[in-house]
This record gives structure tokens, sequence and C-alpha cells, in this order.
């Protein structure tokens, strides 16, 4: 592992707030170098740069094979195991078994992946940057492309400005959006935020009533389109609510605490509001998102902005403080 992204995933783990066979080691934003293959593995090679996802490609199984799937069932994320495909874990530590995170385990030296589990990107591609485009990157424009499909001139909102919300916001803005909605009880975000393409910043902890009312008004009648970037209940139901009542569309993307229940009054829907979700922006991971790299070096995209901080190993703490803090 040359270069990992830290997630809120991640950080949501630590809290206990997302179950997971401990001892761990976490981390699902990676970027290495293959140092050696096993028997019958044909896509990569040593020496070979690669992204490892949390999400898999089989290739063979029905999600895979669909036209649209992304969630490949030959090793769901849902709930997260932590496990290998084949049930084990690869790591020891004095004798005692340590566990993967989503097959991937990102926070160390060296990993052990399945061939599924990877994608070859290309030879000059700066680690410390691409390594966000194996969960960051993909989640917040694939939510925004190809889970919502943001049209121009349309309303957004988004909750939660933290690196998936933002990658929503710039793919919004991308989309033509005429307002983007950001929220986040930390204002230390909104000028970045704002910088990123928001257009309105509401912290929910200093209004005179629920946010989803606010943006209700804000709007004449609700946001066409509304992500939750999050993981919280209460957040999803609010993005929920906060939609137009015939066409607006939410997009929940944060992972919610383990055995968490969504319940929301059934009406919400009836009147033509539409509930989605999807992982890693439904992009088929190997087959798409290496192709993201290669974008990214022809400048067809910009990743950069989405990058605050650039740490050595040793201070994965102190990068978890930042994170903890909103930077």
């Amino acid at each position: 592992i040359i270069s990992s992204g830290i997630c809120g995933t991640d950080k949501h783990i630590l809290e206990g707030k997302d179950k997971v066979p401990l001892p761990a080691i976490l981390g699902h934003e990676g970027a290495g170098i293959v140092e050696s293959i096993g028997e019958g593995v044909t896509s990569v090679k040593p020496g070979d740069k690669v992204l490892m996802f949390p999400l898999t490609e089989c290739r063979e199984c029905s999600s895979c094979l669909h036209p649209t799937g992304n969630f490949c069932l030959k090793e769901s994320i849902l709930p997260p195991t932590g496990l290998m495909l084949d049930g084990t874990s690869r790591f020891t530590c004095r004798g005692r078994k340590i566990y993967h995170l989503y097959g991937t385990s990102t926070f160390t030296e060296y990993t052990v992946v399945h061939e599924i589990a990877v994608g070859k990107i290309d030879d000059d591609a700066p680690m410390d940057t691409v390594c966000i485009l194996s969960c960051e990157v993909p989640t917040g424009f694939g939510a925004v492309f190809n889970i919502a499909k943001v049209t121009p001139g349309s309303t957004c909102v988004v909750f939660g400005l933290g690196g998936i919300g933002s990658a929503v916001v710039m793919a919004c803005k991308a989309s033509g959006a005429s307002r983007i909605i950001g929220v986040d009880i930390k204002e230390e975000k909104f000028p970045r935020a704002r910088a990123l393409g928001v257009t309105d910043c509401l912290n929910p902890q200093k209004l005179k009533k629920p946010v989803q009312e606010v943006v209700v008004e804000m709007t004449g009648k609700g946001v066409d389109f509304a992500f939750e970037a999050i993981g919280l209940i209460d957040t999803m139901v609010a993005t929920l609510e906060s939609c137009h009542p015939s066409y607006g569309v939410a997009v929940i993307i944060g992972l919610a605490p383990t055995n968490s229940q969504l319940i929301f009054d059934p009406t919400l829907l009836l009147s033509g509001r539409t509930l989605k979700g999807g992982a890693l922006g439904n992009y088929k991971t190997r087959s798409c998102i290496p192709k993201m790299v290669t974008d990214y070096l022809q400048k067809k995209i910009n990743i950069d902005p989405l990058i605050t901080h650039k740490l050595p190993f040793e201070s994965i703490n102190k990068a978890f403080e930042l994170l903890q803090g909103g930077h």
C-alpha cells in the first residue's frame, strides 16, 4: 500500500456505530503496487499500480452481468463481515487472527486481496491522490451522475459536507444545478463547501425549525434532488422530506449504524417522491474506476479539491483528529 484515504465509515467503526469483527485493520481507500500474485491471477502482475475496492466485481454473478448492476454478490459488503472471500483472514499478530475490513484493509504497508477487488491503473497515476478514487469520488460522483441523474437548472440539497458530500457538491455543480444547499453542523466546512459550489449553507443546530422544513421553504415545495452523505437515520428521513412531493429524488449514500431501521411516513412516496440508494455510485468497480483515473490524468475530471491534508502513515491518528474536527 502506497497511499490510503480516510473515509467516514472508518470513523464510524472506531466510534462503535458500525460493527465489524475485531481486532481489524481498517481502511478501504487504497492505492498500491502488486508485490506478488497467486495462482490463476491474470488481470494484474507484479509491479502494476492498482486501486483496491471495498466492492468487488466478479463479472459472473447476476448483479455484475446486469447492464446497470454493480453490487457484486460474490462478496457483499453489507453487512460488513470484514472477512476475505473464502471466509478467513490473512492477517495474524503474535498468533492471533486480525480481520480484514471489506476484504481490503489499507491502513497497513502490505495487504492481501482477491483479484476481483483490484483494478490496474495508469503507471503515472499519483498514488497519494488517486487513492480516493477507491471510494470517496465514485460514491459521490456516481450518486449524482448514475443514481439521481441530476439535471441542469435543478435544485439540490446535500446533507453532510465531508469528503463524499463534497464530491456530491462538485458533481451537482458539474451537472448544472442552479442551487445547491449544504447542510452540516460543523460550520468550519462552509467556506470550502461554497468554493466547491454550495450556494446556501445551513446548520441544523442553529435553526428554529427542522432543517427539512427550512429547505422546503427556501425552494418553494422542496428540492429536485436530495443526498444523504452522513449515515444517520434522522438525516435520511430529513433528506426524503426535503424533496419535492411530486418528483423529488432522495439518494441515501451514508452507511447507517449496524441494525438500524429506517422508519418514515409512507405517504411521502405515494405523492411521487423517489427514494434510492447505491454502493460506490453504481459504478462497476474494476471496469469503470480505472477509467476515472485516466480521466483525472487527462484533466477531464479534477479531484484535487477533495484532498485537504496529506500526512505520513505514522500520523494516522492525527488524520482522524482532523477528520473529527471537520477539516
